[in-house]
This record gives structure tokens, sequence and C-alpha cells, in this order.
């Protein structure tokens, strides 16, 4: 189930990353051309490539409450676990600080 998540995660990412780059690519493109044109038509393609900006952002706050609301989730999982399962609780955090203590004294 943590692998279903953490792939949801990963493609709402990659999702992301690809709707910035798409949005990006056509500001880019609008604006090269308004630099390029005059009048009416600059006025229209600078319009356009803020009305791409304007989706990236929309997308990457879609993308930030998306993520917020998982790791909300994440997090009310974990405390329901802790409370249902005090003494495992316990015992995970026991083995992992020893595991982190190792580590680091091997260095």
């Amino acid at each position: 189930m943590a692998t279903r998540k953490n792939i949801s995660t990963q493609s709402a990412g990659d999702a992301l990353i690809e709707d910035l780059k798409s949005s990006l690519d056509e500001a880019e493109k609008f604006l090269r051309e308004a630099a390029e044109t005059t009048g009416d038509k600059a006025a229209d393609l600078r319009a356009r490539a803020l009305q791409a900006l304007d989706q990236g952002r929309e997308a990457l706050a879609d993308t930030q409450a998306n993520l917020i609301e998982q790791g909300r989730k994440v997090a009310h999982d974990t405390d329901e676990y802790v409370q249902s399962n005090p003494w495992k609780a316990v015992g995970i955090a026991g083995v992992a600080g020893l595991l982190l203590g190792a580590l680091i004294s091997r260095r």
C-alpha cells in the first residue's frame, strides 16, 4: 500500500513537471514571437504567454494542494497506527534509532 502512495505521488510530480514544461515552452514561444512583431499581434502574443504562465501556476497550485492533502492523510494514518499499536511503534522507533546510531558511528 505504501508503494501505491509513492507511485501516485511520483506520477503527480511527473505530471506537474510535464505541465510546467509545456506551459513554459508555450510562454517562451509566444514571447519570442511577440519580440519579433509589433502592434496588436504582439499584445495578443504577450497575453497568450501570460495565459500559459497562469496555467502553469494553476497546475503547480493544484499539485501542491494534492501533495499537502496526501501528507495530512499519511500523518493521520501514522497517528492512528501509533495509537492502536503503541508497543510496535516504540519497537520500530528503537530499531530505527539503533540502525541510525550504527550508521553514524561508522563514519
